[in-house]
């Protein structure tokens, strides 16, 4: 401790601010708790800020640009449809960003949760240190939440920078590229290909496994492909990229598919090929926190690390690296501090792929349920049979129910088509509740609406459709 440094006293300390950390301290502050919370980039994290958020503004201006060009099938008729990336980009980043940052940050002052700035390193179990460029301050604490997030994975041969981009690159160019390759066909990935791909890009998608969005069925994911063929989108399964070449004005890939080496040139080449967790340079192997051989910590159904006051959560932790998975785990563990028997329950976790069209998935599909000894049967319902679909002209996808055979008991669904991502809450809700088919079916929708696919898909599952 240096001369002048005298530490300072908090209950509760957050480190992240993004959907994992600033929930977590806006909760343990509700709960009572004094809490600061420690930032070194950016209120709101990746997701708000070079994330979830502004690719989303991106798919919905490339889908706008998309529906401007040709709307012809509802008798609408175009002409000289332009597009000014520039004004784009800033409506992302000041009307979407800085309107979603600036409202956390005003949350966390209302619920008088203190800000701290810097870069916090642990030096035991009861103290830490945050870090500027001309200072350092000594804090103690009673409990901590690390919700430090992830960062872009670097494949060899991809050094980034220049034209060799990681997703964050990929959502701050300043002009849409004439081509664009993509090595790595996830979630990130193919939404921002398709992103681009709307708004008037050459893509090309690497992909190392057999699909795209390997985590999703492969009946859902053939919509996506289907509609990335109609886009010229072309898709490179099993393919291993091996080296980027920055030639300063474009940039060359060089990969290997079925056997045979491949080169491709491109504007830019983005690389989406996972995030690795921001654990190091934190001190937590000097407070002994395990960890995993990834750098994953490992925590307890309450978020709970093997020192029982640190608590970790988000990107951090086993399990899918999302936002809305970040944020829950952010109120178990507040609550846990506080002394409540809230814990974690996955069961009801949607998975959400802003594609063309949207992919939702939550609980169980089919094949898991089998392998977990339930015996399900799997109730499909098309969008092409939904009036509200139709008059969208959207009728791309389905609903399914994964139900019990005994009791019809909903225990997963998997959603394909336009809002999806919206859809799929109401099936988490009645995973959570604990609904059968029977349940849903006699809950009146709204008509016409795509939510009556879940209904009608709940009356497949009791067999007696009406609408198939």
């Amino acid at each position: 401790m240096v001369v002048g440094d005298f530490a300072v006293e908090l209950d509760t300390v957050v480190v992240g601010a993004g959907p994992g950390g600033y929930v977590a301290a806006i909760r343990a502050a509700q709960l009572g708790q004094k809490v600061a919370i420690i930032e070194r980039e950016w209120i709101g994290g990746v997701c708000l800020n070079v994330g979830c958020i502004p690719s989303k503004a991106l798919i919905s201006a490339g889908h706008h640009y998309q529906e401007a060009l040709d709307s012809s099938v509802f008798g609408i008729t175009t002409e000289n449809v332009k597009l000014d990336f520039s004004k784009t980009q800033e409506w992302k980043d000041n009307k979407v960003v800085k309107t979603l940052t600036s409202g956390v940050e005003y949350l966390l002052k209302k619920n008088k949760v203190e800000i701290i700035r810097g870069n916090a390193f642990f030096n035991d179990g009861e103290t830490l240190r945050v870090f500027t460029e001309d200072a350092a301050q000594t804090y103690t604490f009673k409990n901590a939440i690390i919700a430090t997030g992830s960062r872009p994975i670097e494949i060899k041969g991809f050094k980034f920078g220049g034209r060799v981009i990681d997703s964050t690159g990929g959502l701050n160019l300043t002009e849409v590229p004439k081509k664009l390759v993509i090595v790595g066909g996830g979630v990130i990935g193919t939404e921002l290909g398709g992103a681009y791909a709307n708004l008037g890009a050459e893509v090309t998608i690497l992909e190392g496994s057999p699909q795209i969005l390997p985590t999703f069925e492969k009946d859902m994911v053939k919509f996506v492909e289907k509609s990335f063929q109609e886009k010229g989108v072309t898709v490179v399964t099993k393919a291993m990229a091996k080296a980027a070449v920055d030639n300063g004005d474009s940039v060359t890939v060089k990969y290997e598919a079925n056997g045979k080496d491949e080169v491709i040139e491109a504007d830019y080449v983005m690389v989406t090929v996972g995030r690795r967790p921001n654990t190091d340079d934190l001190g937590l192997e000097v407070v002994g926190v395990e960890m995993t051989d990834r750098g994953l910590v490992k925590v307890d159904n309450q978020g709970r690390t093997n020192v029982k006051h640190i608590f970790a959560i988000g990107d951090i932790v086993p399990g899918a690296a999302l936002a809305h998975k970040a944020s829950y785990e952010a109120k178990i563990a507040a609550e846990a501090i506080a002394g409540h028997p809230s814990a974690i329950d996955y069961r009801a976790m949607p998975g959400v792929a802003f594609t063309d069209p949207e992919l939702a998935t939550i609980g169980f599909t089919a094949a898991e349920a089998k392998d977990k000894g339930m015996d399900v049967k799997a109730s499909k319902f098309p969008l092409s049979g939904n009036g509200r679909a139709l008059s969208l002209n959207q009728t791309e996808g389905f609903v399914r129910l994964v139900t019990t055979k005994e009791d019809n008991v909903l225990v997963g669904a998997q959603v394909v088509g336009v809002n999806a991502s919206e859809i799929i809450a109401e099936l988490g809700l009645a995973i959570e509740a604990g609904m059968n088919a029977e349940d849903i079916a006699l809950t009146i929708h709204g008509h016409p609406s795509l939510s009556e696919t879940i209904m009608d898909a709940a009356e497949l599952a009791l067999g007696m459709p009406i609408h198939i």
